[in-house]
């Protein structure tokens, strides 16, 4: 199994190739590529390399899914014997980003991720009546 572990937006993540993160939110738009330089480790059928902190010359890249919020987060206050109630919520921005390709130490490729393109329910439907006719 091939993953890296990458540090961005003071958190380290363990990813691998056709992975989804939800990451803190970055600046750039949808469908645009963004490369994390900040590989702390790889590892390709425990073939290991570790960085001291980070590794020289390695790299994820991913592509931005889309740009949303998270989830909101509750802050409520209450001071007892006093009527004395207050509700925050809090939605914080986020990004989601789809991982692409693992690079390893000077720049080789480990992982890619394989895009298949999903059929719809209609046409995967139509082709299981299809064959149904064709053994009938």
């Amino acid at each position: 199994m091939t993953f890296a572990v990458i540090h961005t937006g003071g958190k380290q993540y363990k990813v691998a190739a056709n992975d989804t993160l939800r990451l803190e939110k970055l600046s750039m738009e949808e469908g645009q590529v963004v490369n994390f330089d900040q590989v702390l480790l790889t590892n390709k059928d425990d073939d290991i390399e570790i960085g001291l902190p980070i590794l020289e010359g390695a790299k994820v890249e991913g592509k931005i899914v889309k740009q949303t919020k998270n989830r909101t987060v509750i802050a409520f206050t209450k001071r007892r014997r006093q009527n004395s109630r207050r509700r925050k919520g809090h939605r914080q921005k986020i990004s989601v980003v789809q991982i692409m390709k693992i690079f390893g130490k000077n720049g080789k490729l480990l992982s890619e991720a394989t895009l298949e393109p999903k059929a719809s329910k209609v046409e995967e439907k139509k082709s299981k009546e299809k064959i149904e006719n064709i053994n009938k």
